[in-house]
């Protein structure tokens, strides 16, 4: 039996999303981190306006998780990503992906899907993280 003990992850910035929805940004058993999905919104809760700011957002708004949970992008496994236009804006969303992940690829699945949260959003990234394992 593990000992390792299950630890909510909240960034200051998640815990209005935390205290009204009811999930945690992420969640740490041992080295394995688990992160919820990340939107294009900013502080103040605005989405980016098009799909390369709304990823850019995304992506800030991972990495940002990741360190709160004592990780960084180079710790990503897997990244899991939802489309509401997966063909048309593929292009974009990968410009952006692969400025923070410029090597070492995560495993990656990208799914179309017809609603995210929000009107708004065009995109949402999710993520599993093995703290340490980036390392070089």
């Amino acid at each position: 039996m593990s000992s390792a003990k299950r630890q909510q992850i909240i960034p200051p910035a998640a815990q209005m999303m935390y205290d009204h929805f009811h999930f945690a940004p992420a969640t740490r058993v041992g080295d394995m981190i688990w992160v919820s999905g990340q939107v294009g919104i900013d502080a103040a809760m605005v989405p980016g306006k098009d799909m390369e700011a709304q990823a850019r957002l995304a992506f800030e708004g991972l990495k940002a998780t990741l360190e709160a949970a004592g990780a960084t992008l180079a710790d990503v496994v897997e990244l899991m990503t939802f489309h509401l236009d997966l063909r048309g804006e593929m292009a974009d969303f990968t410009k952006v992906k692969d400025a923070y992940f410029p090597d070492r690829y995560p495993s990656w699945t990208a799914v179309g899907v017809t609603q995210l949260a929000m009107p708004e959003f065009r995109v949402e990234v999710r993520a599993v993280a093995v703290a340490g394992s980036g390392a070089a």
